[in-house]
């Protein structure tokens, strides 16, 4: 009899594949409390290829690291009456503590414009003191009533960038360099996931914003995921949390704010926009282990030489992990690690070893190649290299084939069943869009003809990006 697929086939069940992927790859699982989750090692190594990738971006744009308490007095979030009803469905709310009943409640933060607002009153005096550029790496709180791991998840992990500028062209400009220098670059160029920048509608945007920006991309399944934004906040929480600066004439005025975020999403977007029904393909820039090198056989020679040769490869500048877990069948193990999706494993073992010579298998293309064992690294760094490429290529081929040009709204919401439309705004509309809501259909982002960002979304001959979404 065949043996079974270790993973449920996309074709089948996408939704049970992603579980399967989750639970075999050993990524994460879910927590005691309903809607959290638990990361599990291999999973935070990913999130930490992230977050190094984006903080050393974050870094170059001029941003600082800071922290800002968990806790936030409820009284801060009804201070931006828009911002709070945004997320009054979400808070998770502490009344009592110490065994007494609190005389304000406390949120759990779900965002920390307010909070950081607040401060940045206090540490804001004169035009000297901007722009005033922050970020954290912290956990928020949105309760969630429909979770799934990594994608919606009552708690999760992020970076929140909060900053305040002299004038609302400074904010602009900044919310976008962030979008386009930080996360768009780090997506394309890392990920290898070929995001559409946009500019949400008024319906999608954040809470107290005047405007967001969105990056889009394309699941294996073809539907949409949002993976960061973007927001200029205008002068709302200037207003509500009395941000004044002296101007150079000695004026008071009224600071310009930007917010903006990435979190573990991206993992479940790095899932589902790479994986196949192998189970993961990490992109090698980002992979926590690039190359694996296993011992087929349990030989004191190979086992020697296996170890050289990951100590070559680490010397070489690659992520390496030694397998030599030979009480494991040589077939189980090259399953886990495909099922984990490093990009390369070498496979070496006596007949190998005589031959001076080592198997390469390729996770992305498929295929196993005999390489002499002289000058493996660099035949190594030339595949990551090709593997990083092909995974850009293959999913920008996938996004650009399921994305169709329409001219009606219902035939945008036809085309948004099984991939993406392209679809005039002008045929759409705020009420348009509250009829595709109603069939799960939604305005993922506005663009230009062109693909370039638009001021605002009253501009002649937008183009709306529509379908469904996790």
């Amino acid at each position: 009899m065949a043996k079974p697929p270790v993973l449920t086939p996309q074709a089948e069940d996408f939704p049970r594949w992603y579980q399967d992927v989750l639970n075999k790859a050993e990524l994460a699982d879910n927590g005691p409390v309903r809607g959290t989750m638990v990361i599990r090692p291999y999973g935070y190594a990913i999130w930490e290829r992230m977050q190094a990738e984006v903080d050393a971006r974050i870094k170059a744009a001029g941003a600082e690291n800071a922290y800002f308490p968990l806790f936030i007095p409820e009284s801060y979030l009804r201070r931006e009456a828009e911002h709070v009803e945004g997320f009054s469905p979400e808070l998770a709310v502490v009344t009592v503590a110490g065994g007494k009943e609190l005389d304000e409640p406390i949120v759990v933060r779900p965002t920390s414009e307010t909070v950081i607002g607040e401060y940045m009153a206090k540490w804001i005096q004169s035009y000297r003191d901007l722009p005033l550029l922050l970020n954290q790496w912290a956990n928020v709180v949105r309760w969630e009533l429909r979770p799934r791991l990594f994608l919606r998840t009552s708690e999760f992990l992020w970076q929140e960038g909060h900053t305040a500028h002299a004038t609302s062209e400074d904010a602009r400009a900044y919310a976008e360099q962030i979008h386009r220098d930080v996360y768009a670059d780090f997506m394309v160029s890392v990920l290898a996931m070929p995001v559409v920048v946009g500019r949400k509608t008024t319906r999608e945007r954040f809470a107290g914003a005047i405007n967001t920006l969105t990056c889009e991309a394309m699941m294996g399944d073809g539907k949409a995921l949002q993976m960061g934004t973007s927001h200029e906040l205008g002068q709302n929480f200037a207003k509500a949390f009395d941000i004044h600066y002296l101007d150079a004439e000695g004026t008071q005025q009224l600071a310009w704010t930007t917010s903006w975020g990435v979190s573990t999403r991206m993992v479940g977007g790095l899932i589902m926009g790479h994986g196949d029904d192998r189970g993961l393909r990490l992109p090698p820039r980002l992979a926590p282990i690039q190359v694996v090198v296993m011992a087929v056989r349990d030989d004191a020679d190979v086992i020697a030489r296996v170890r050289a040769l990951a100590d070559e490869l680490r010397a070489a500048g690659l992520r390496t992990h030694l397998d030599i877990r030979v009480e494991v069948s040589a077939g189980r193990r090259a399953t886990d690690w495909e099922l984990k999706g490093v990009p390369v494993r070498l496979e070496l073992g006596p007949r190998d070893l005589a031959e001076q010579a080592v198997t390469l298998v390729d996770r992305i293309a498929g295929d196993k190649t005999a390489v002499p064992l002289a000058g493996v690294a660099a035949a190594v760094a030339d595949r990551l290299e090709g593997a990083q490429k092909a995974l850009l290529a293959e999913a920008t081929e996938r996004r650009d084939s399921h994305t169709v040009d329409v001219e009606s709204r219902e035939a945008a919401r036809e085309a948004s069943q099984s991939g993406w439309a392209r679809v005039p705004w002008a045929l759409i509309g705020a009420g348009g869009e509250d009829d595709l809501a109603s069939s799960a259909v939604t305005v993922r982002c506005l663009v230009r003809p062109d693909g370039s960002l638009p001021d605002t979304e009253d501009e002649p001959d937008l183009i709306a990006i529509t379908g469904r979404s996790y």
